[in-house]
C-alpha cells in the first residue's frame, strides 16, 4: 500500500509527491526549502544544511534515521559545490555509507537552487 509522508513542512505546489512510503521503502526528493516553505538561497553549505534537515524530518516521520537510507542521488548545479555539500553528508552518514550517486546538471527546477536530491531508504 502507497502511503504519502507529511512532515508539516510547507512545500511549494507541484505535481508530485515528496516522499512516499510503498512495500517498506521510503522514496523521496529534497530540496532547499525551509520547513516555513521558504527557499533557502545561499552558499552551498547552506543549502545543503536544509536539504538533510528535510531529510532527517521525513525519515523521523517514517520511524527510520539515516542510517536506513540506501541510496542517496545528489544533483549539482556545479561540481564545485561537491565538497561543501560533502561535508554535510559526512556529519549525517557513517560507514557503510549508503549507495550514491553525484551529478552535475545544467540548473534545477527550484529557482535558486544548487541542489536536489532523492533518496531511497528501508523504513
Amino acid at each position: 500500500m502507497r502511503r504519502i509522508i507529511e512532515t508539516g513542512y510547507k512545500k511549494p505546489p507541484a505535481p508530485h509527491a515528496w516522499a512516499i512510503v510503498e512495500n517498506g521503502i521510503l522514496h523521496s526528493v529534497h530540496v532547499p526549502i525551509r520547513p516555513d516553505g521558504t527557499i533557502e538561497d545561499g552558499d552551498a553549505t547552506a543549502q545543503a544544511e536544509v536539504v538533510f534537515n528535510d531529510l532527517k524530518a521525513t525519515l523521523a516521520a517514517t520511524g527510520a534515521e539515516f542510517g536506513d537510507v540506501t541510496l542517496v542521488q545528489i544533483y549539482l548545479t556545479s561540481l564545485k559545490h561537491k565538497p561543501a555539500v560533502d561535508k554535510v553528508y559526512v556529519r549525517c552518514f557513517a560507514e557503510p555509507f549508503p549507495v550514491r550517486a553525484c551529478v552535475a546538471v545544467l540548473e534545477l527546477p527550484t529557482p535558486g537552487t544548487v541542489i536536489e536530491m532523492v533518496v531511497t531508504a528501508s523504513v
